[in-house]
This record gives structure tokens, sequence and C-alpha cells, in this order.
């Protein structure tokens, strides 16, 4: 099977235009994971390049099958200006290496924890895996490969991570809805739990 990093790329350009920074990180025992940014009118938008090059495969599987299993890579949107979010290439490039150094399958409704803010002084310390399909259309590979899912992520205060813990992701992102929450404010507070 072809290598997919170029094809991802060109989904990303398609859907996001042309990046505008990027960098590269490298975990001891895994494979390069870049962080490309895009910028659009007053949203920056960073896309993991990297984590889809091989499929996510169940930590309890024997062996890792090398071309089945689901492909994903990450997009996080903030508003710039108000923080240093470009801080956040690093922890987003944890979470994208996750699979392969956790064994761990990302997917929608699932919670993310970077261990510490995001960026510097942000409120937030995890994120929520969001649908995919909407900013970036998924891209089909050829059979029998699953396609590439291009995942929103969603910062989360430490007590909107407890709360989602106990009430699942699909109330907490109700809680947003209806409190008009801006999920792409780098500095908001925390919706009302209560």
């Amino acid at each position: 099977m072809a290598d997919v990093l170029p094809l991802v790329e060109a989904r990303l350009r398609s859907a996001l235009g042309e990046p505008d920074a990027r960098a590269a990180v490298t975990f001891l025992g895994t494979d390069r994971i870049e962080v490309l940014r895009f910028t659009e009118g007053d949203v920056v938008r960073y896309a993991t390049l990297g984590m889809s090059a091989q499929p996510m495969a169940d930590p309890t599987a024997v062996l890792a099958d090398p071309v089945k299993g689901p492909r994903a890579e990450l997009v996080l949107s903030v508003r710039p200006g108000t923080a240093d979010t470009d801080k956040v290439l690093r922890p987003l490039a944890v979470l994208a290496a996750s699979p392969q150094v956790e064994g761990l399958i990302v997917a929608p409704g699932a919670s993310l924890d970077v261990g510490g803010a995001l960026w510097p002084g942000a409120p937030f310390t995890s994120v929520l895996v969001a649908e995919s399909g909407g900013l970036v259309e998924d891209l089909d590979l050829d059979a029998p490969a699953d396609p590439v899912r291009f995942l929103p992520l969603l910062p989360m205060t430490p007590n909107e991570a407890a709360w989602k813990r106990v009430h699942g992701a699909g109330a907490l992102q109700e809680r947003w809805l209806n409190g008009g929450t801006d999920l792409r404010d780098p500095s908001r507070r925390s919706v009302p739990l209560d």
C-alpha cells in the first residue's frame, strides 16, 4: 500500500489551505509526527500529520494488522491573539503518538489528557475527541484499509473532564451547546455544570 501521509497532507491542504508553519517531533520508538498550522481569518487550526501512517491496533491483539484498523489525524481550532497557542505543538504531537506509544485507539467521545496545560496559562489539560467529517472530510484509502478520519479536538477544563467521565461526552457537548460556549476561545471558563 502506498504511503498515506502525502494523501493526508493533500486532503488537509484542500480543506484548510496552505499551512503557514509546521513542526516535527519524534519520540523514541515512534514514527515522526508533524503538526501543521493553518491560519484562516480569526481562527488558527493545528493538524497532526503522521498519526495515520499506521492503523491503530487493539492493545489486546497478539499481532497488529499492518493495513486494517482505524486511522486518524487530530485537528484543534482556536482563536489567536489572547494566548500563546503555538506552544500546543508538542502536546498535540504527544496525543498523536499515543496510539503507537500506549496502544490507544483514539475515537470520538474519548478524553485525552496531556498531563498539563495545553499551552502556557491554558485552563485546559485535556481534550474531548469529536466526530469526524465536518471540517475535513474523511479520506478513503484503497481496500482493505480503513479511511483516515480527521478528528476535531475540543479543549476541556479539569472540571468539564471530570463531569464528562460521569455523564458522558454527549451530555457535556449538550451543556456547551446550551451555554453558548465558544470552544475556540483559548481562555474560556468552564461551562456551568450544576
